[in-house]
């Protein structure tokens, strides 16, 4: 039902994720992060939203991300039906895929990331969604362009309706945008509301709250 990405950028220590689906809400159901944890992609046909916060809360704790999969997903009796996904502060990455989820289903790790996908058109999906973001420029905007890579190879075998983006920056404000419904192209509708987003008043006013290494940020009146 869903393709998803998760990234940490050596160069900046920034976290960030990205995900596209056939139904709704994707954003709420899938993406989780913290910088003192790292990321999650909870996903598949019965999604535990409960995978994708007590993985990272493993991670936070000292786990590296393959063991924290391993640990959080083996207990549970309704695991066929679910998929996982995480990356820890080192790049380290974790993956479960249910049997149970529709074909095409999987993962790929890759250097400092990994991707994953269920009921997707097939595994070029997930390579359309990794080759954008190995290059350079701004994370937020090569993950946007990792949605569009997956999206031309294939995407989700139903169409897409929602998306979702996830950028955590130990010197920036956290980005978090959510399309939750859009009949015919979410993706577009998430790249307009990125520009929206990091320009204008907008953007000058959340230069101003508070971040991980300056807390007590005053603001700028």
């Amino acid at each position: 039902m869903t393709f998803s990405i998760l990234v940490r950028d050596e160069n900046s220590g920034a976290l960030g994720a990205a995900a596209a689906t056939g139904s709704l809400c994707v954003g709420g159901w899938v993406l989780r992060g913290h910088l003192k944890a790292g990321l999650s992609a909870s996903q598949g046909a019965a999604p535990s939203t409960f995978w994708g916060e007590d993985v990272l809360q493993a991670m936070q704790d000292g786990q590296p991300a393959a063991d924290a999969v391993a640990a959080i997903t083996d207990t549970d009796p309704g695991r066929g039906d679910r998929q996982l996904a995480a990356l820890d502060l080192t790049g380290g990455t974790g993956a479960f895929t249910g049997d149970d989820n529709t074909d095409w289903k999987g993962a790929l790790a890759f250097d400092g990331g990994i991707a994953t996908g269920n009921m997707l058109t097939g595994p070029g999906v997930l390579e359309g969604l990794v080759e954008p973001v190995t290059g350079g420029g701004p994370l937020d905007k090569r993950l946007l362009a990792a949605l569009r890579g997956a999206e031309a190879a294939g995407g989700d075998s139903r169409g897409l309706l929602s998306a979702a983006l996830l950028v955590l920056h130990p010197d920036r404000p956290p980005l978090t945008l959510r399309v939750d419904h859009h009949e015919t192209d979410p993706i577009g509708a998430m790249e307009a509301l990125h520009a929206r987003a990091t320009s204008g008043d907008y953007a000058d006013w959340a230069r101003q709250v508070p971040v991980m290494t300056d807390p007590c940020r005053i603001l700028d009146r």
